[in-house]
């Protein structure tokens, strides 16, 4: 499939439509896939959201969560519960700081972040072969620039595991 380049002046209107445009699409196809998955078990992306970072980041704390979410945090108070009550998610008591929260997976919650990672990860795959190696790059900085410059620190701790 032959992809349209962009016009050298790529930040006329047209050219920035179609960016949000194809931002939106992208993302709502890339989660489809898992949508009827988490529908069947009566969760919905937050709740994946949720996992994601849990998975990517054990001991997170909840207020690491709550800024990497963007979410309120009734709204995170909500998903945490459902998840715990599902036996998802655990928390524990921070070492040094009794106050702190951390967040945990259980085994049955990484095995359903793994589940629905292998199904993000086809479809992703897919379309990083279709774009090709040299455009992968490109996208991640197109994205990394979409993140204001004083939150770009979260992303590298997660790059960096």
């Amino acid at each position: 499939m032959a992809v349209p380049s962009a016009s050298p002046l790529f930040l006329r209107e047209t050219e920035i439509r179609r960016g949000i445009e194809l931002l939106h699409f992208g993302y709502s196809h890339l989660h489809r896939g898992i949508d009827a998955a988490l529908e069947r078990i009566g969760l919905g992306r937050a709740h994946h959201r949720a996992l994601y970072f849990i998975a990517r980041k054990p001991d997170l704390t909840v207020s690491e969560l709550l800024a990497t979410l963007g979410i309120t945090k009734q709204s995170l108070g909500r998903v945490l519960n459902e998840l715990g009550a599902r036996g998802l998610v655990e928390t524990r008591t921070g070492r040094e700081d009794r106050r702190q929260r951390l967040l945990r997976l259980t085994a049955a919650g990484r095995a359903l972040e793994t589940e629905l990672f292998d199904a993000l990860r086809e479809r992703l795959s897919a379309a990083y072969g279709e774009a090709g190696y040299g455009a992968v790059g490109g996208f991640w900085q197109v994205l990394e620039g979409l993140v204001p410059a004083e939150e770009r620190g979260r992303i590298e701790v997660l790059r960096k595991g």
